[in-house]
């Protein structure tokens, strides 16, 4: 009864554990660039139990999945859609590169160009600055490029190229803030293979209906465990009595 209790409870609290994340995938199922959290766990037994029957359930691994989500046509000018596998690099508070894939830009009041929670969006060289009363065009090589408002076209400036990069994916992992960065703290160079898509954003890759699934699964599950734990209570009582009559 003792082994069912230890496995029961852990299994229990991490089902909750479980569906917390599955419902914070759900809650991001429309942001845009949005990587869905995975929980996996396994069953480990006690250390330094004086009985080794007894185990409990811990995380065995925790990531993201990383498959790239569908792509939606917006035509707005400071939209981009990374294409494949790659990343976008943005600027933390503290001055270190986090980064996304959430690619819905925007201009601060000093006309630095930004994702829209505020981080400054890296290039080549470091934050791009863009002039006032012009047009933007992003090309597929990240180089975002201005036309001032009626001027001819031919007069077009080149302000800065976005660093595009595409570290490996086991070196990621996902900060507080939602934005990823490599484990080892390494600054991974701009990748020339990664391009990006102009006028475009990627939907999350959450899907709605698995996870939907998923979150029926997982409260069958905890009331599995709640059972087990009803009848190790059950078992015990009636041991009692037992025990009681001898």
């Amino acid at each position: 009864m003792d082994r069912l209790v230890y496995t029961a409870m852990t299994g229990a609290k991490h089902v909750l554990e479980q569906q917390a994340t599955n419902s914070h995938n759900l809650a991001n199922a429309t942001t845009n660039g949005f990587r869905a959290q995975l929980d996996s766990f396994r069953a480990v037994p006690v250390q330094n139990a004086e009985i080794p029957t007894r185990a409990f359930v811990v995380d065995s691994t925790v990531g993201a999945d990383f498959s790239t989500g569908s792509m939606q046509m917006t035509g707005r000018e400071l939209d981009v859609a990374v294409q494949g596998k790659g990343w976008l690099v943005v600027e933390r508070p503290d001055g270190t590169e986090a980064y996304t894939r959430a690619g819905s830009l925007k201009l601060s009041e000093n006309g630095v160009l930004q994702t829209q929670n505020g981080q400054n969006v890296l290039g080549d060289g470091g934050p791009i600055t863009i002039p006032p009363d012009v047009s933007i065009a992003i090309a597929k090589d990240g180089t975002v490029s201005t036309v001032p408002n009626g001027n001819r076209p031919n007069a077009v400036q080149v302000v800065g190229r976005l660093k595009l990069v595409n570290p490996p994916e086991d070196n990621l992992v996902r900060a507080d803030d939602g934005l990823f960065r490599t484990k080892d703290g390494a600054v991974p160079d701009a990748d020339p293979a990664v391009g990006v898509a102009g006028g475009m954003l990627e939907n999350s890759n959450v899907n709605v209906v698995e996870s939907m699934v998923t979150m029926i699964n997982l409260a069958r599950q905890f009331e599995m465990q709640m059972k087990l734990l009803q009848n190790a209570e059950n078992n015990e009582t009636k041991a009692s009595q037992l025990l009681s009559l001898s």
